[in-house]
């Protein structure tokens, strides 16, 4: 016999989800499985679940923090489907991008119109002005 040596027993390597790979929380091998049974394309690479589920996750911590600083500024302690509307309302460029949506249980953002507001009434004359004095 040749001098192969002694068999050495593979090491057990640990198995690494995807998401921990590419170091995000959404799951990446759900997306995938998602992206392809909904028949978007013929085709989906590997790289498009990880780049989706990577905007996914910034989108959900982008709304979920300013959903905690209007549920803070309301004095409150859990964020509600009021908090998430006025976060989003309240946003530019997400009001942009869920301009078509309604959210239940949202309500709507408070707003009234100057014209419904009471005019100011002029306040009464107490002191005295300048016409009142004679010199």
């Amino acid at each position: 016999m040749s001098g192969r040596g002694k068999k050495v027993a593979p090491k057990e390597k640990t198995s690494l989800s995807r998401s921990s790979r590419a170091g995000i929380t959404f799951p990446v091998g759900r997306i995938h499985r998602l992206l392809k049974k909904g028949h978007y394309a013929n085709r989906i690479g590997n790289g498009a679940a990880v780049y989706l589920g990577a905007v996914l996750e910034y989108l959900t911590a982008e709304i979920l923090e300013l959903a905690g600083n209007a549920c803070r500024d309301n004095k409150k302690q859990r964020i509600a489907p009021r908090h998430i509307l006025l976060a989003v309302k309240n946003d530019e460029e997400l009001n942009k991008l869920l301009a078509g949506v309604t959210m239940s249980e949202g309500g709507v953002i408070p707003n009234i119109q100057a014209v419904l507001l009471p005019k100011k009434t002029k306040a009464p004359k107490d002191d005295v002005t300048a016409k009142d004095v004679q010199f």
